[in-house]
């Protein structure tokens, strides 16, 4: 991308993060002693958010160069994923998680490289499931399952 861009991208991304920090600081502790309540989440998140959009301003205006003329964006891949990500939003409750996450990660992997379809799909299988396994086996969460009736 462009120095102007990168710029406006590390300030917009600096404001998120800042406003994520004041707002899970904003969240109450947890209810039962515990030292990792709900904010501790989000503030995390806000804190690396922050790191890496002052890193981002640091190389920005470290850089010598500026890139001249159109930048090289890819707006069929992109409209691709686009387009896989809102079917994948849809069809999540429908076909499980498991099933609909290794489909759009296959649909996305290779949209961004053709070919290698045996190292794609045993990417995206392994994915699917050790986040499902981890998810609802170890943390006890709930995620949609396969559910066609």
């Amino acid at each position: 991308m462009t120095k102007t861009f990168d710029k406006i991208t590390g300030i917009v991304f600096l404001l998120i993060s800042i406003l994520f920090i004041y707002e899970s600081l904003q969240i109450s502790g947890s209810a039962y002693g515990s030292a990792v309540g709900p904010k501790t989440f989000p503030l995390i998140l806000g804190i690396i958010l922050g790191l890496l959009s002052l890193r981002l301003l640091y190389e920005t205006f470290n850089s010598k160069s500026e890139q001249k003329g159109k930048s090289n964006l890819d707006i069929k891949r992109f409209g691709i994923i686009l387009l896989s990500a809102i079917v994948y939003v849809f069809l999540l409750e429908i076909l499980g998680y498991v099933i609909t996450t290794f489909i759009f990660l296959v649909v996305a992997f290779q949209v961004m490289e053709k070919g290698k379809i045996t190292k794609t799909l045993i990417i995206a299988a392994v994915f699917a499931v050790g986040v499902y396994v981890m998810y609802v086996n170890l943390l006890g969460g709930n995620l949609p399952k396969f559910s066609l009736f």
